[in-house]
């Protein structure tokens, strides 16, 4: 046989090849599963990306979902039970899912769209660097909570006392209460922590605030505490406390500002990952994505409410006012 002859039918073996993985691809259902604190209408987004990506339930996808509604105790349950499902990727929204996740299976692909400090943490090693079998993206929340409070300062020029409403149970927020006390020293402002560990305490902090009247609330978010966004924000509106929120949603709902990462922007992202993923690339090669979209979000009508005047330079660099 000649060069050209072997070449020719080399190539056409590939193709062949190429030709019937495609099609096998293309026949596949594609099982995906999903752990979270509770079903928030915005973690949509991830599932709205991937029907734009091609991947349809009750055609070549079938969901997995499960939410733990404020138990933390059942994330290695969830784990353990996808696992035995041999799901094809794991979606987690939460450090504690992530890492109950981690511990059931060094195979099964994770991605974590959401993840405050995952080297911190202990999700993974390095942000450039994953390893294993997790990726996702950062919201950078730790980096940006003294930002927070200097923005609720600006718009609170005699706040002196602000409580921080937080996940203690949740390893990945140890860095952004450390963040936010080393702000609040150079600020000259108090911290009142208000640590919560699971979805009965925030009766308890919401008593405990109603007793020592904070100038203002820095709310961390979390997997737990956005489940209890609304509340929050009807707790601080009913008592006339400015809050600064990291989600535009309960600036929008009657908070008075909030500032971070956009959230639909590193969902959406988050599903270009497990995308790469079902089509092929190994997690522990995509290094964590860092967000791009950061929004400040101001609420003229609680503002007013409150009695506040907010400075005109800081409604300047305001993406959105809410009036």
């Amino acid at each position: 046989m000649g060069r050209r002859m072997f070449l020719a039918g080399t190539g056409a073996v590939l193709l062949a090849a190429r030709f019937a993985a495609e099609a096998q691809q293309a026949g596949k259902v594609w099982r995906i599963g999903f752990i979270s604190v509770t079903d928030v209408k915005g973690d949509e987004e991830i599932f709205q990306r991937l029907r734009e990506l091609g991947y349809l339930e009750g055609r070549n996808l079938v969901t997995e979902r499960r939410y733990s509604e404020g138990q933390a105790e059942r994330f290695p349950e969830f784990a353990a039970e996808l696992v035995r499902l041999k799901v094809d990727i794991i979606i987690v929204i939460t450090t504690p899912a992530a890492l109950a996740v981690k511990s059931a299976t060094k195979t099964i692909p994770i991605v974590f769209p959401t993840a405050i400090d995952p080297v911190g943490a202990g999700v993974i090693a390095s942000l450039a660097r994953p390893g294993s079998n997790i990726t996702g993206l950062t919201t950078q929340s730790p980096d940006l909570v003294a930002k927070r409070l200097q923005l609720l300062k600006e718009a609170v020029p005699h706040l002196s006392r602000v409580a921080v409403l937080w996940n203690a149970a949740n390893p990945a927020n140890a860095r952004p209460w450390r963040e936010a006390q080393d702000a609040a020293r150079a600020l000259g402002v108090k911290l009142l922590s208000q640590g919560v560990r699971g979805s009965t305490d925030f009766e308890r902090v919401f008593a405990g605030m109603a007793r020592e009247r904070p100038d203002g609330l820095l709310f961390i978010v979390d997997g737990l505490t956005i489940q209890h966004g609304e509340q929050v924000v009807d707790f601080v509106t009913q008592k006339r406390i400015p809050s600064m929120f990291e989600g535009g949603v309960q600036a929008a709902a009657g908070g008075l500002m909030s500032y971070g990462a956009n959230r639909a922007d590193l969902l959406r992202r988050g599903a270009v990952l497990v995308d790469k993923i079902l089509k092929g690339a190994k997690p522990g090669n995509l290094p964590f994505e860092q967000p791009t979209k950061f929004e400040l979000v101001i609420n003229l009508k609680t503002a007013k409410a409150l009695g506040l005047t907010i400075p005109p330079s800081l409604l300047a660099r305001a993406d959105e006012i809410i009036q």
